[in-house]
């Protein structure tokens, strides 16, 4: 390595882990402050909180690395640039993609290092850290039962069965727009049961308003479909079960996550298999947002001549973080609209942000 690559990666690490560690601290802190009350009068150990925390340092840290990794080379370039230490390297023969590759490499280590942290540690950190979280609300309401209304829950049964609910009502153990589907051993659908409303009372599944459909071989209609008032289904899946399969989509693997589509795949619910298939792209594309945003933060920092460079590092960080996240979002949004396929949706503000970041790089002079 370059004794100036070395000079630019000090100065660019030494930002980028005091940002961290400042925004973690901060994260901590804050939420202990409004905590704080509430932490004092169920006499919560201090080891209890301290696994809590670091359980979720993980997840925080993937939030915030790209922030950091955006200040931290905006700080490190606008500074080289105030000293007119970047006119004296381009006057060496240097072009800007030399001069910020030491910047790029760091980008992309960050960048693969979240995506090792996204699919092997945070979902498994996170869902035991919300594990610790509900035990300490259920101490502090112990006799209020939470009334919650799930919707779009899927699940895979017993029985080789695939439901799919519209709403389920936990605080009555009830279930509206109800779609069951029944394969054989060799996942050939079978039966198709479609019921309006479906309540657990003393230890069945009472379905009203309900249509059955059975299946030949050939995927085609065996008889006539038979339309019940009332039935009682022999359902072994308590409301419990339901509850806990509603999956959080932050606490799964790429791996789990993509077998869950799978499982999904034979229910036909269109709009919850793609708004899942966006959420797995984003798993992938996710984590390059800190090797992107450096691309971006770059011509932004090199264009700041003679200004504060800290102030102007933290505005510009700000404005460029917004309008990034900004157009993620739209994206995702129009994705989940059905109006960009999930591919396209999980990784355009990745496209373009990267185009054209690399399209300011190569044009300035």
């Amino acid at each position: 390595m370059r004794i100036l690559d070395r000079y630019i990666l000090k100065s660019t690490l030494s930002i980028f882990i005091t940002c961290i560690f400042i925004f973690l601290f901060l994260y901590v802190v804050i939420d202990l402050l409004t905590n704080l009350e509430d932490l004092i009068k169920l006499h919560i150990h201090i080891n209890i909180l301290a696994k809590y925390y670091l359980l979720n340092l993980p997840f925080m840290f993937i939030k915030v690395a790209p922030f950091a990794c955006l200040l931290s080379t905006l700080y490190t370039f606008a500074k080289l640039n105030h000293n007119n230490e970047i006119i004296a390297m381009r006057s060496a023969g240097m072009s800007v993609f030399q001069i910020s590759r030491t910047l790029m490499m760091l980008g992309l280590l960050v960048s693969l290092f979240i995506f090792w942290l996204n699919g092997n540690i945070m979902p498994p950190a996170l869902a035991q850290a919300q594990r610790i979280k509900v035990q300490i609300e259920e101490n502090k309401k112990p006799k209020e039962k939470r009334q919650e209304i799930l919707t779009n829950l899927c699940m895979y049964g017993l029985r080789n069965r695939l439901f799919f609910i519209n709403k389920f009502f936990t605080a009555t153990n009830t279930m509206q727009g109800i779609i069951i589907l029944e394969h054989d051993e060799h996942q050939n659908l079978i039966k198709k049961v479609v019921a309006n409303k479906g309540i657990y009372q003393d230890g069945l599944w009472k379905f009203s308003q309900s249509i059955s459909y059975n299946f030949d071989l050939n995927g085609q209609i065996a008889n006539e479909p038979l339309y019940m008032e009332e039935e009682i289904m022999s359902i072994p899946e308590t409301p419990r079960d339901f509850i806990n399969q509603k999956q959080n989509i932050e606490h799964m693997t790429i791996r789990n996550l993509d077998d869950y589509i799978w499982k999904l795949s034979r229910s036909g619910a269109v709009t919850v298999i793609r708004n899942l298939k966006i959420d797995l792209y984003q798993k992938y594309a996710s984590p390059f947002t800190s090797f992107i945003i450096i691309i971006l933060g770059i011509p932004f920092s090199l264009i700041m001549r003679r200004r504060a460079t800290g102030l102007s590092s933290i505005g510009v960080s700000i404005m460029v973080g917004f309008l990034y996240y900004i157009l993620d979002a739209v994206s995702i949004t129009l994705g989940k609209g059905g109006l960009l396929p999930p591919s396209i949706a999980a990784s355009l503000s990745h496209i373009i942000a990267l185009s054209f970041g690399i399209y300011m790089i190569g044009s300035i002079p």
